[in-house]
């Protein structure tokens, strides 16, 4: 609640005393509430004049290690720095923590990330002419679409499918259920799936209610999606070194690059670290759904 009263002031004197356009100023805003939001996530109780660098730098960390870009990391920065000053000017600070923030130095690579051009080139270099080639793009949607681990992909069920209500339901680590909001194209591309392929197949029965199949009527292997994106990228000659997982962080990537609520996207993702119990309360699923695909880079239209 402080926060939201600093924030609100901020938006007053961005309009009034700076003059920026209206974009600018949402950018700037944004900024500030996602390091709000993650202080909650990690229930750091502290007011923005308590704040100190260190745990600044630990929010851009955060930020690194989640798969935002670079050139986000500096603008949110950049948003951060100019709430700061904002305080100093209102009296409300007598010293500016981010007078010395920078982006953290980070020891390893991180994982390669696909924009949403190579997404949609891998996509649309599968083979359509064969049968395999509908379940491989259904399979690709879902799992970029609603950022999937590879093993939540393979072990996705029929009767976790709630088309009508725009969710799947999906068995995570330590077998723990979660609902994900499910995009326009990637239920497109099941029903097409479903409808034309896996309904013709000689399904083996313990494997009736498993979504994705391989040739034989059984539950696709997880070694098997491996092969099928190395295969694409190769194919499309993308030089990067990618896996499954690399769509899943993408997808997250893609989504708080453009503006996602952070808690939502946590709680879509099925972050351990996010949703124990003693630290998170669940979301509204309805909000859930509608602040994720209000950012989904895939919600509407057609591929």
């Amino acid at each position: 609640m402080i926060w939201d009263n600093y924030i609100k002031g901020f938006k007053t004197y961005l309009q009034l005393e700076k003059s920026l356009s209206s974009n600018t100023i949402e950018a700037y805003i944004h900024d500030v509430e996602k390091l709000s939001q993650y202080l909650n996530l990690k229930t750091i109780k502290v007011s923005p004049e308590q704040i100190e660098l260190k745990q600044l730098q630990e929010f851009i960390k955060w930020l690194n290690e989640f798969g935002v870009s670079s050139r986000t990391q500096s603008r949110i920065i950049s948003g951060i720095k100019s709430f700061y000053k904002y305080l100093l000017l209102e009296d409300v600070i007598t010293n500016n923590p981010t007078e010395l923030l920078d982006s953290p130095k980070i020891g390893r690579k991180l994982p390669d990330t696909l924009s949403l051009d190579e997404i949609n080139k891998l996509i649309s270099a599968i083979d359509l002419s064969k049968a395999e080639g509908e379940r491989n793009k259904a399979m690709l949607e879902t799992l970029y679409g609603c950022g999937l681990r590879v093993s939540e992909l393979t072990g996705l069920k029929l009767s976790g499918l709630y088309f009508d209500a725009g969710f799947i339901k999906i068995t995570g680590k330590g077998n723990k259920e979660r609902l994900v909001p499910l995009g326009s194209v990637a239920k497109k591309h099941i029903l097409i799936y479903l409808d034309n392929i896996r309904h013709q197949m000689d399904i083996k029965k313990e494997s009736e209610d498993i979504l994705f199949l391989n040739k034989r009527g059984r539950k696709l292997s997880r070694v098997m999606v491996f092969i099928i994106i190395k295969d694409l990228a190769s194919k499309i000659g993308l030089e990067k070194n990618i896996s499954p997982h690399t769509f899943r962080h993408s997808f997250a990537s893609h989504l708080v690059d453009r503006g996602a609520d952070l808690r939502a996207v946590q709680e879509m993702l099925g972050h351990e670290s996010i949703t124990t119990t003693e630290i998170y309360t669940h979301l509204d699923r309805q909000y859930l759904r509608d602040n994720i695909l209000q950012y989904h880079p895939r919600s509407k239209g057609s591929s």
